[in-house]
């Protein structure tokens, strides 16, 4: 069975990427609960030991999901700015009311500064200016005795490499390589090299929070692309997705070489679970908690983290964090996430307006040569 064929047994909507956001978002708030209760140095000594796989495999995971069912977003839209207009509102509107809430009410409750100093500070104005894409970390007075000190939204620093996947992606779509799933397969193995050759030459010893080189997480969505362009080709296997687990646990262990081949697989492991269609839980029928699980879980964190050196451990961490999260999160979905999709309607009508011209474009061209697949819930 290939991808395809298994999304058309699932009507394509498998509720298997449901429950994987959701578990990776967990899963993100599991790995802060080590440095929001212990700081940086304990963060560093599990990413150099045996358990390094598991904090390296989870971003990129979010990066796979993504990069799958944004590939069918896209596939779906007419324009670029379509296509665009969709991210924005998938991203902004929480991020947006988050960092409100943050800079407006969390702010002012623990900082250490007067009322005055703090709303008259820089950083307060660079950290609501953060959700352009250039994320600032730190609220003047805020969580300065803290283990992991003055970090308050330190779980964006994916926000920028999210952005620049969608941009290489609409560049991709505007270059033609939509219609050419093979040529796009050659495109990321040229993008990938020559990313690596960069990061050696330069001899950059940075990597991401969770210890992979950053520029590897956007290699892994254009992997999840290509396997939903390719899916047609690729099979869908219960004993290639085991081969893949057991490749990352290997290639994960060996910090940067090994790194740099752990992608693919990740995104086929994230894929093939992704396909899996579990009953879906009532409780979870027609919401997605996974992001605003991921945009207020940091902060809630190294706010019950701020009370004192009595809660500072990781079990009392997600004792307390997982929760509020999951309130915030469900807030986030019913009150600002939910009601942003309803714009769509406006871009479905832009579309509708702007078709006659749409075949003159390299992406209106490449949507028309491909077949359409079955519906995929977009991201």
């Amino acid at each position: 069975m290939t991808i395809e064929e298994r999304l058309r047994e699932v009507d394509g909507r498998p509720s298997g990427f449901d429950y994987m956001r959701l578990i990776v978002s967990l899963a993100v708030i599991c790995w802060h609960s080590v440095v929001t209760s212990y700081g940086t140095a304990a963060q560093d000594a599990i990413q150099n030991s045996i358990w390094r796989p598991l904090p390296t495999s989870i971003v990129p995971c979010f990066f796979a999901i993504s990069g799958f069912l944004v590939a069918g977003s896209l596939e779906r839209s007419k324009t670029i700015a379509g296509f665009l207009g969709l991210r924005v509102i998938r991203i902004y509107p929480a991020l947006a009311v988050y960092a409100l809430l943050a800079a407006l009410v969390m702010g002012p409750l623990l900082t250490d500064l007067s009322p005055a100093r703090y709303f008259s500070d820089e950083l307060f104005f660079r950290f609501l200016a953060g959700i352009s894409g250039h994320v600032s970390y730190v609220l003047p007075g805020v969580f300065l005795d803290n283990p992991k000190s003055l970090a308050v939204n330190g779980q964006l620093w994916t926000l920028p490499w999210e952005l620049g996947c969608y941009i290489t992606l609409s560049g991709l779509a505007i270059l033609g390589f939509a219609r050419h799933p093979r040529l796009l397969v050659l495109a990321i193995v040229i993008l990938w090299a020559s990313a690596s050759v960069l990061f050696f030459v330069r001899l950059d010893p940075g990597r991401a929070p969770t210890g992979l080189p950053a520029y590897l997480i956007v290699i892994t969505f254009l992997a999840g692309l290509a396997l939903f362009l390719n899916r047609d080709r690729v099979p869908w296997s219960g004993k290639l997705c085991l081969f893949s687990v057991c490749l990352i646990l290997v290639l994960t262990s060996f910090p940067l070489v090994g790194d740099l081949f752990a992608p693919l697989p990740m995104a086929y492991a994230t894929t093939y679970l992704g396909l899996c269609n579990p009953r879906k839980l009532k409780l979870l029928s027609g919401t997605d908690y996974s992001y605003g699980l991921f945009v207020y879980g940091y902060a809630i964190q190294q706010g019950f983290m701020s009370i004192g050196p009595a809660v500072q451990q990781w079990y009392i961490n997600l004792v307390l964090a997982v929760p509020a999260s999951l309130i915030a999160a469900a807030l986030s979905w019913h009150f600002v996430e939910k009601p942003a999709h309803e714009l769509r309607r406006f871009i479905k009508q832009y579309e509708a307006r702007a078709g006659a011209g749409i075949r003159w474009t390299p992406i209106g061209y490449a949507m028309s040569r491909l077949k359409p697949p079955k519906r995929v819930e977009a991201e």
